[in-house]
Order: structure tokens, then C-alpha cells, then sequence
């Protein structure tokens, strides 16, 4: 109740909310482009599973509060740098991330035959999305959950941030996916995020931040541009319909 009546902590609520759903673009980003590939009845299931998985590895990181602040403490040396569990994380994860990126760029350009992406199955391949969905949840928690911790006091208001941004993640993840599915070009630009993304996860991991406001700053300059030609390409193919209409006429 103290904290219901408190402006602070009502402050502290929107501050890192706000925060969480910036953070969780990533996370929303990697999950359209991994379920594009998949039929519509397992791409919404996967893409459920993701954001399920999303929220309960963030609410079992805080539950494990104390243990996760000494993720940030060194454990190994290595030229005199030190590096922590999360440094270790984040650069595995951000790894992962650009090569993932880079191996559906090159199966994108390549143009890969579609039945023989799926010469494995279906059940396996739906694994398979599902086992890097796991993958990529862990990394971007650890970062999310960590960037709450240094931000609230109160594990109460940092759980209640944390599921009101995965709710917002769970709405946005289906126009999201549907958007990247119907517009190829959107999939490649989506695609080259993912390895900025994940550049700018391993320079953390090696204690070069990246200033976040950059990158998605770029990422919306970007959307806003890929808008303004699916948009001047809806209206020439209106303009070519109307023309051959009135031709027929």
C-alpha cells in the first residue's frame, strides 16, 4: 500500500517501464524474423512460447536478485581486462545474434527454395526456432533485468515493469511479424538490425557501451524511410490499376 500512495514509486514504475519496452524491441525484432519462416499457425505459437519464455525468465532473474548482482563482478582475467558472467553473456549472445543475422542475410540473398529449407520437418524446425527463441530470451533478460536492478529498489516495481513491457511486447509482436512477413524488403532491414544489435551486445560485453539512443535512433530513421517507399510503391501500383482500368474501358 506504501508504495500505491508513493509519486516516487509511481515514477520509478513509468521510468523503467518505458525502459523495458525500449529494450524489448530487440527481443520482438529477433522473434518476427525467426517465425517468418514458419506456417501461420506455428508462427503465432512460437511466437507465444517466445514472449512467455520472455516474461518468466525475467521474473525468475529477479527472483534470483542477489545472485544475478554478482554476475557483474569480474571472474576471469584476460590481458588484464576483466570479465563477469554478464560481460561472458552478452558476448556470447550478441555472437549468436550476428551470425543468426548473417546466415538468413546469405539465405535471403541465395533465395533458398522454401521446400527444401523444410526437408528436415516441420516438428524440427519448429524446435529449432524455438530452442534460439530460448537462447536470445536469456541474453535479453539478463541485460534487461539488469538494467532494472540499477534502476529501482523495489523487486516489486521492477516485476510489475517487467509484465506490463512483455505485455506490450505480446501486442506489438503480431502486427510486428505480420508486417516483416508481407513486406520482404522490411526482413532484410530487420535482419541488418540484428547484427547492430548484436555489435552493440558484445562491445558491452567488453566494456565499450554503445549508447542505445544511437541505434534506436537509426533503427526508427530507418522504419520511417522503408515506410515512405511501401508507401510510394502502394500508391504507383494504385496509380498503374486505376490507368489500366480505364484502358480496358
Amino acid at each position: 500500500m506504501a508504495l500505491l500512495t508513493s509519486p516516487e514509486a509511481w515514477a520509478a514504475l513509468a521510468t523503467l517501464t518505458a525502459l523495458e519496452i525500449v529494450l524489448g524491441i530487440d527481443n520482438v525484432i529477433f522473434l518476427s524474423v525467426l517465425v517468418s519462416r514458419l506456417p501461420e499457425p506455428q508462427a503465432t505459437r512460437a511466437r507465444q512460447i517466445g514472449l512467455a519464455l520472455a516474461l518468466i525468465f525475467r521474473i525468475a532473474l529477479l527472483s534470483i536478485l542477489f545472485w544475478l548482482i554478482g554476475l557483474t563482478k569480474p571472474v576471469i582475467t584476460i590481458m588484464g581486462n576483466g570479465f563477469s558472467w554478464r560481460d561472458i553473456i552478452l558476448i556470447g549472445g550478441g555472437l549468436f545474434l550476428i551470425a543468426k543475422a548473417t546466415h538468413e542475410i546469405h539465405a535471403e540473398i541465395e533465395a533458398h527454395d522454401a521446400a527444401e529449407e523444410q526437408k528436415s520437418g516441420a516438428s524440427n524446425a519448429f524446435a529449432w526456432i524455438i530452442f534460439q527463441i530460448i537462447i536470445i530470451d536469456l541474453v535479453f533478460s539478463l541485460d534487461s533485468i539488469i538494467t532494472a536492478i540499477g534502476m529501482a529498489e523495489q523487486i516489486e516495481i521492477m516485476i510489475a515493469a517487467v509484465i506490463i513491457a512483455c505485455a506490450v511486447m505480446y501486442i506489438s509482436s503480431g502486427p510486428v511479424a505480420a508486417f516483416v512477413a508481407e513486406h520482404p524488403t522490411t526482413k532484410m532491414l530487420a535482419l541488418a538490425f540484428l547484427v547492430m544489435i548484436g555489435v552493440a551486445l558484445v562491445a558491452d560485453g567488453f566494456a565499450f557501451h554503445i549508447p542505445r539512443g544511437y541505434i534506436y535512433f537509426s533503427i526508427v530513421f530507418a522504419v520511417a524511410v522503408e515506410a515512405f517507399n511501401i508507401l510510394a510503391k502502394r500508391n504507383r501500383m494504385k496509380g498503374t490499376r486505376v490507368i489500366t482500368t480505364r484502358k480496358q474501358e
